[in-house]
This record gives C-alpha cells, sequence and structure tokens, in this order.
C-alpha cells in the first residue's frame, strides 16, 4: 500500500466515512473496524445512519460490538471506548447480562460498576460478575502485593540470619553463593541444599501496629474503594500489623472479616447513598484499641452530610490521643481528586496530612506511616499536592 493509500484509509477510519464510498479503500478487516467505531460515535451526526451499526438493545449484539473493539484495538483503548459507550448510550443496563459480561474489558472501574449494580443482576449474572471480579483482582494483587509486603514489613530482623527461612525471607544472593558448587550444567540452574535467610523477629500480637482504613464508599469513591479493599486484604495478609477494614456512606459496614477474600470483601461494599464521615470515623475510634500504635488512614472526598464540625472535633482529639491519622482524598490511578476544598484546609489546619495518591504510591505511604516518619514530608518528596490550611 502507498502512503498516500495508508493516509487516506487512516482519514477514512478516523473520520469515520462512509465505507461504501467511492474511493474509501478499506479491507474487510478495515471495514469491521469502521463499522465498530460508527455503532458507537456515528459518522459526524448524532446517530449513526439506519442500518449502519448501533449498539441497539440486544445484550449479544453488543457482545459482538465488544468482541470487534477486543480484536482490532489494544486493552488501554479499549477500555476509554467501553467508557465512551457507557456514557454515550447508556451500556450499564447492559452489565446485568452476562453475555455481555463475558465479552466486556474489565478494569477497576467496570469493577467498581459492577458492584454498583449487583443488587439488580440476575443470579446467573451475579456469578460471572463473580469470576470477572475475581480476574481483575488477581491482576491487581499480583501487581500490587509484593510491593506492599516489602514496603511495609518490619519484622526482618536484618541482622541475624537463619538456615530455615520462609520463602519470602529468603536471600537470594547469598543462597546462591553458598550453592554454586551445585550448579547443574545440563539445567543451568543452581540446586541449593543449604538455604540462607533473614530471622524474624518474634512479636506478639500486643507489639502489633494497628491499621484502620475507613473509606468513604459513597458513588463518587468507587474506584478508591476496589483499590482500598484490596490493600486491606494485602496488609491483612502480613503477620506485623493488625488490619481493619471500615467502609461508610450513611451507614458502617465493617469487613474486617471478610479480608481473607477480597472478592467478597468487593460484594460486601454498598456503593452509593449519602455521606456520614463523623459518625464512621467515631465507628473506628472505638475500634482502636492502643491509639500511640495506631493508624488511621481516612479515604474520603470529605463532601460531610452529616456533623462536619463534630467530625473535625472528633479528628483533632484522635490525633491528639497518639493516633497517627491521614486523610487520602482519593485512592485512583490519576491521582486527581474532586473534594471540598474548605472541610480539607479545616483538617489540615489541625495538622493531619490530607492529600490523594495513586496505588503504586500507597505502599510507600504506609511504610512511611508505619515507620512514624513526616508523611508530609513524604508527599513532598513525592511531588503531591498536600492540601494547606486556611490562612
Amino acid at each position: 500500500m502507498s502512503e498516500m493509500d495508508e493516509r487516506n484509509r487512516r482519514w477514512t477510519l478516523a473520520l469515520g466515512v462512509d465505507p461504501e464510498a467511492e474511493g474509501a479503500a478499506l479491507s474487510d478487516s478495515d471495514r469491521r473496524m469502521s463499522e465498530a467505531l460508527t455503532a458507537l460515535y456515528g459518522d459526524g451526526d448524532e446517530a449513526p445512519k439506519k442500518g449502519r451499526g448501533g449498539l441497539g438493545g440486544s445484550a449479544p449484539r453488543v457482545a459482538k460490538w465488544l468482541g470487534d473493539i477486543r480484536e482490532f484495538f489494544p486493552a488501554p483503548v479499549v477500555q476509554v471506548i467501553q467508557k465512551d459507550a457507557f456514557e454515550r448510550k447508556g451500556l450499564r443496563q447492559m452489565l446485568i447480562e452476562p453475555e455481555f459480561l463475558a465479552t466486556v474489558e474489565a478494569d477497576v472501574n467496570l469493577i467498581a460498576d459492577l458492584v454498583s449494580l449487583r443488587g439488580v443482576m440476575p443470579d446467573k449474572t451475579k456469578e460471572t460478575a463473580r469470576v470477572v471480579i475475581a480476574k481483575v483482582v488477581k491482576e491487581l494483587m499480583e501487581r500490587l502485593e509484593r510491593r506492599t509486603a516489602d514496603a511495609i514489613r518490619g519484622a526482618l530482623n536484618r541482622s541475624q540470619r537463619t538456615h530455615r527461612p520462609r520463602f519470602s525471607d529468603i536471600d537470594w544472593p547469598r543462597t546462591i553463593k553458598a550453592n554454586l558448587r551445585h550448579y547443574q550444567a545440563e539445567h543451568r540452574t543452581v540446586v541449593p541444599e543449604r538455604l540462607i535467610g533473614f530471622m524474624r523477629h518474634q512479636r506478639r500480637i500486643v507489639d502489633l501496629d494497628e491499621v484502620v482504613l475507613c473509606v468513604d464508599q459513597s458513588g463518587s469513591m468507587a474506584t478508591s474503594v476496589v483499590y482500598a479493599s484490596i490493600f486491606a486484604a494485602v496488609m491483612a495478609s502480613l503477620p506485623v500489623v493488625a488490619t481493619k477494614l471500615v467502609c461508610f456512606d450513611t451507614a458502617i459496614v465493617d469487613l474486617t472479616e471478610e479480608l481473607a477474600d477480597p472478592v467478597e470483601v468487593l460484594f460486601g461494599v454498598q456503593l452509593g447513598g449519602g455521606t456520614d464521615i463523623n459518625r464512621a470515623v467515631a465507628y473506628c475510634e472505638d475500634k482502636i484499641e492502643r491509639p500511640t500504635k495506631a493508624h488511621l488512614i481516612l479515604i474520603t472526598d470529605l463532601y460531610e452530610g452529616g456533623n462536619a464540625d463534630a467530625l473535625v472535633d472528633r479528628l483533632a482529639r484522635i490525633a491528639v490521643r497518639g493516633v497517627n491519622v491521614i486523610v487520602l482524598l482519593a485512592l485512583t490511578d490519576t491521582g486527581r481528586p474532586a473534594y471540598d476544598p474548605a472541610l480539607s484546609a479545616r483538617v489540615a489546619a489541625l495538622g493531619i496530612p490530607v492529600f490523594a495518591c495513586t496505588p503504586d504510591q500507597f505502599p510507600d505511604l504506609m511504610a512511611t506511616a508505619l515507620k512514624r516518619e513526616d508523611v508530609a514530608a513524604w508527599a513532598a518528596d513525592q511531588d503531591i499536592k498536600l492540601i494547606r490550611s486556611e490562612s
């Protein structure tokens, strides 16, 4: 194909020119791609032409359309197109159809949609939704678990060695060096007969740091809820912190007992509704057993539907008792929150760090908090915008 033909092809696909028009010169694959895009975006009119595309109201038709866009575009682009489809064509209603759900390219935002819609899903769709959620959770756990564990596992005593380490505590450089004589040339690997690893501190339960994740589950915080639930599950699996997860809107749901199964945690979340932050913080305050060993991570946009004055007084009292209080306005991939600036400034005036962060930054944030280092200074080093108190 000449450079001019390729240019014409790209413009045809970009502008949505009628592929049947003279000079369109589209292959069968290009025509399918054009039809998939036209079904959503039209070809310059408000709606697709009669008989040409359109997502319609049929789950099998939408499933075919999703299959087409997944064939032609990489996953990040598919997610953008899906988001446009949900907003432009009202496809959220299609999420209750298992045929649609089995085809969709899942991400954190889709998980939030599924959680919010599960109350209207038929049983067969709930099972499909659970499979989709489990797949995304598994991918996120693989991405975040090791970093989180490495960042906040404060129970390793690296000044002492043991020859019976747990797998996660093996000192691989020393182990390989000690077993070089056991190198197997035919397999191109070392067979370690002697393991060398780090000795763990034997810490009693009463010595453990307490981490309470108090998460706003109003609709605007949906993505933050997903990430917070996964991090809570990761931290609950570590023997060096005692982790609690409390989600709230105007009601409070304590999901601490479900943390062994992050998928079950997400199915216990009730997205939507109002917001009573003060009531939720009061509940968490009662759950804190050792204030000087406790960390309260309040994840909310601070749009308080309850008593804002009482909330500020309560946060001040908790901080004075020695609890390490941090307010995250969002825990999302963008790290750009929408929040109440007036209440945020009042909370910041208490000396409590108030900011948003991304999931990739969260493990280091928790490591800094657990070491009782200056979280505000850490955030500044990360070029994270801190909310300042009103002058």
